[in-house]
């Protein structure tokens, strides 16, 4: 299944729907036609677990394609937001994950090029997640060097301590698309949430498909373009820790919950890795994807105070 947070229009209150074809069926809708009592949030959903899930698909193989008038509006016609508008704790980053990043990066950065020999984590807020086509924010006063970063998005769909890696991918609910936006010069005494952490540095979505869809998350293609051209183009088979060590790995000290999001790091092509270096400006638009999944569409506009 595609899962959204929807707008059928700007008065609305944000629904959880679920696509099909080219309609988006509104989940709490559909369950109440179907006497089910089915969540309005994605985070809802995600604490049903399976059960939730079965339920919402019994409705829909009921209804067949044939849903209540009240239940499904056309994709065309609704705005798409974050799967999740406001993660409930921090995003976990992951930084230096696919070999090729790890060079580019220390060229970029005159430091070590050695392989990392765990997972580096770093955190974002939730604040700094914004929706499908909602506007990145670029302020001259704190950089002048923002970067783009695709990368694949990995959602806990169950409570994980400890987990090994053969048990890990059965605490994920699905996967969706994240842009990791970094001010490369505000790094502060070597911490990154800062330079990673701003407002509108997470675009997320456009859906969360659920794993039953992706079986095995090491083999999606990624790439990103700017301004129509391409910058980035990767595939999740190169990851240095895989989906399932990073899970087992966070896991061993810090639990992880429903609704918590994995960014699981970015391929080589970044801006500052480039030579010349480049980087996003007011007026660029940066598109990420992620094969099965979807596509992400970012202008870049000032938000320079006067």
């Amino acid at each position: 299944m595609k899962i959204v947070t929807y707008r059928a229009s700007v008065e609305d209150a944000a629904r959880l729907g679920v696509i099909v074809d080219d309609l988006v069926v509104d989940v709490a809708a559909l369950g109440e036609a179907y006497g089910e009592g089915l969540p309005d949030t994605v985070l809802g959903l995600i604490d049903t677990g399976r059960p939730g899930l079965n339920a919402l698909q019994a409705c829909l193989d009921e209804a067949d394609g044939d849903f209540p008038i009240h239940t499904a509006t056309a994709l065309a016609n609704v705005r798409l937001l974050a799967p999740i508008p406001r993660p409930r704790k921090n995003i976990f980053g992951i930084g230096l994950n696919y070999l090729d990043h790890v060079m580019e990066s220390a060229k970029a950065l005159d430091t070590n090029d050695a392989l990392p020999k765990q997972p580096v984590v770093f955190s974002k807020p939730p604040t700094a997640v914004i929706g499908p086509d909602e506007p990145i924010l670029h302020n001259a006063k704190i950089t002048q060097q923002l970067d783009w970063e695709v990368e694949l998005a990995v959602i806990i769909g169950t409570r994980a301590t400890r987990v090994s890696r053969e048990a890990a991918l059965k605490h994920v609910f699905g996967y969706s698309v994240m842009l990791d936006i970094s001010a490369r010069d505000n790094r502060r005494a070597g911490q990154w949430i800062v330079s990673k952490g701003m407002d509108s540095y997470a675009p997320f979505g456009p859906v969360i498909v659920t794993a039953d869809e992706i079986p095995d998350p090491q083999t999606l293609d990624l790439w990103l373009t700017v301004n129509g051209v391409e910058k980035q183009r990767s595939n999740t088979a190169k990851m240095l820790f895989k989906v399932d060590e990073l899970i087992a790995d966070i896991s061993q000290g810090i639990t992880l919950e429903p609704g918590d999001i994995i960014a699981s790091g970015t391929p080589e092509g970044v801006g500052a890795g480039r030579d010349p270096q480049e980087f996003m400006w007011p007026g660029d638009t940066v598109v990420a994807c992620v094969e099965g999944i979807g596509t992400l569409r970012h202008p870049v506009v000032n938000s320079t105070p006067d």
